[in-house]
């Protein structure tokens, strides 16, 4: 079952999200076990959302690559905000 992550980093910009997924992501890719991954900068911040193949990928990365790699110089400023769930339905187009 796929397992999505959505984030919200407040106040963070584009430049902030540039520099995490430089540190973070392989180079034009996603992490390994990671399906979709969609970022908007909205007025507030930056929002992501991310399509696991399982919430243990998402564990695995976060463990193993995206914890190690903080702080990210120029990376987000505050903490984020997260939610987390198995998908259920999964529609497109």
């Amino acid at each position: 079952m796929s397992y999505l992550q959505v984030d919200f980093w407040p106040g963070a910009s584009q430049a902030n999200y540039d520099a995490e997924i430089a540190a973070v992501h392989p180079p034009g890719g996603l992490p390994e076990g990671q399906l979709v991954h969609h970022a908007a900068v909205t007025a507030d911040g930056v929002l992501i959302s991310a399509v696991w193949d399982s919430q243990e990928s998402k564990d695995s990365f976060v463990e193993e690559i995206l914890m190690p790699a903080q702080p990210v110089e120029g990376g987000f400023p505050n903490p984020v905000v997260s939610n987390f769930g198995d998908v259920y339905y999964e529609h497109s187009a």
